[in-house]
């Protein structure tokens, strides 16, 4: 049957089967109660407007840090210019690369809110997982651009003056991306946008080669010329540590993962609704930074079809609300066993028995 195994159900235990109907009425109560309380819809248009209210979040998020960040690179540049520091030129270069991802980013955001169309059914949110990629290779090109620095500066040593005003644009530097990485991590996880938190721990990487400075600045004013060289490698090995935490986020989108608790939140959420005796397959991704699903309700199967189209829309109605970031859910609807297997005609085409990642059928028995 497709991959699908129906409950059976032992209907020789009435005061355990009327606890369960009893928990689902309370559960139904409850939601009826907070839908009462909460106005809000689920129509087509509002689930746009809730989209595109998080990417305007995360155009707001970008525009601030790009004037931030363009304001410190300019900062930088002109102590660059008086100090003659090679260490502080490629922080420089860092934030200048920082806030010019933020153009990719944004471009990923204005896809996102275009409808989705004959070509891309889905939309356009997959941009934003491109962009991450691109954000990830940019923190990769940082950490080598980096160590070839510090390497370059431990073979061939240069005098830095204006010591103090080196240590002014490198704290600058830390205190601003520092800033700017706070701000796009914590915008990122609250729309649900792995490219924004990568676009984060890349601000924070140039935070890091800030600091290299305003320490290498201390070294050399106490006389240790390979102090700033020296801390660049350290850093160097902080940044590979932010890129592999950047790479491991939008990898996973990349390969359609979510958290686990998303997906026993969606089975118990589906299997505390009216009419529905057991769940099948759940599955999630992500489009861009909105969640769809998939998900497999067992119903009775003397119901009509109006009724049990009444109870797959009610499914979709309880996930919604139950898992955060969902925007739409295909629920699917199989019944009790019957006589006849009306998946019959797909076991040709399934592939080698393999147990979805979902939760085992439940039997009361």
């Amino acid at each position: 049957m497709d991959g699908k195994r129906h409950a059976h159900h032992d209907h020789g235990h009435p005061a355990r089967t009327q606890r369960t109907q009893q928990r689902r009425r309370l559960r139904l109560l409850r939601h009826r109660l907070a839908h009462l309380l909460t106005p809000h819809s689920h129509e087509a248009g509002d689930k746009v407007d809730a989209a595109m209210e998080t990417s305007r979040d995360g155009m707001r998020t970008l525009w601030i840090s790009l004037v931030l960040l363009g304001v410190t690179t300019v900062v930088q540049a002109v102590i660059v210019a008086l100090s003659g520091s090679v260490a502080l030129f490629g922080d420089t270069v860092h934030n200048a690369a920082d806030a010019l991802t933020a153009v990719p980013l944004g471009i990923a955001f204005l896809l996102g809110r275009r409808a989705a169309d004959r070509r891309y059914t889905y939309g356009y949110g997959r941009a934003e997982d491109l962009a991450g990629v691109l954000i990830v290779v940019t923190i990769a090109a940082s950490a080598v651009l980096a160590a070839w620095t510090g390497v370059d500066r431990l073979l061939h040593p240069r005098d830095i003056t204006h010591l103090w005003a080196v240590s002014g644009a490198a704290l600058a530097g830390f205190v601003g991306n520092e800033w700017v990485a706070r701000y796009r991590i914590r915008t990122g996880r609250r729309i649900g946008s792995a490219a924004l938190v990568a676009d984060g721990l890349h601000a924070r990487t140039d935070g890091f080669t800030s600091l290299a400075v305003l320490l290498g600045a201390g070294g050399t004013a106490l006389g240790w010329r390979a102090a700033d060289p020296v801390v660049g490698l350290l850093i160097t090995l902080a940044i590979l540590l932010v890129l592999k935490d950047a790479a491991r986020e939008v990898y996973r989108r990349l390969m359609d993962s979510v958290d686990p608790e998303l997906v026993t939140t969606a089975h118990a959420t589906l299997r505390g609704v009216d009419g529905v005796l057991d769940t099948g397959q759940v599955r999630m991704r992500w489009i861009g930074h909105a969640l769809r699903a998939e998900a497999d309700i067992v119903v009775d199967a003397r119901l009509t079809v109006v009724e049990a189209h009444r109870i797959a829309v009610a499914a979709e109605h309880a996930l919604i609300h139950a898992v955060p970031r969902l925007t739409a859910a295909t629920v699917h609807t199989d019944h009790t066993p019957v006589e006849d297997d009306p998946h019959a005609t797909l076991h040709h085409h399934a592939p080698p028995a393999r147990r979805p990642a979902s939760a085992p059928a439940r039997s009361s028995g």
